[in-house]
């Protein structure tokens, strides 16, 4: 009996902790980087929170910080973005690939970041 609790326990444990993330539109680190260099009205979303920020990870300049557990409450700090491109990045692209699907759903142009800040560092090198 114990055992048959146990199971059903993990299986909804399972269930509950793999949900799907959403298909949206991304980009590798790498063209995210070509995107910075060639469009000078690209808005870049950080969703991570702001002690993260100031992490080893570091941030990139210029860059807007909405934590995504705030992004439904604050999305209005974003309307003056609506008509540009929003690159949504976080620590490793899981984030804000749940923060690139609100503001796909909200009308905004954004596409998410695959491997975030962790591969940024690797490749581009930032100064916290």
């Amino acid at each position: 009996m114990k055992i048959k609790i146990f199971f059903a326990a993990f299986l909804i444990l399972i269930n509950t902790s793999c949900a799907q993330r959403p298909n949206v539109p991304s980009v590798s680190i790498e063209e995210f980087i070509e995107n910075m260099n060639s469009d000078s009205s690209l808005v870049i979303l950080d969703v991570r929170t702001p002690q993260e920020l100031e992490s080893s990870l570091g941030k990139i300049e210029s860059v807007i910080n909405i934590p995504v557990q705030e992004l439904s409450e604050r999305v209005d700090e974003l309307e003056a973005y609506k008509n540009k491109n929003i690159a949504v990045i976080c620590r490793t692209g899981n984030r804000s690939t749940f923060a690139t699907k609100f503001l796909l759903d909200n009308g905004y142009n954004a596409y998410n970041v695959l491997d975030g800040m962790v591969k940024y560092k690797e490749l581009a090198g930032i100064e916290k």
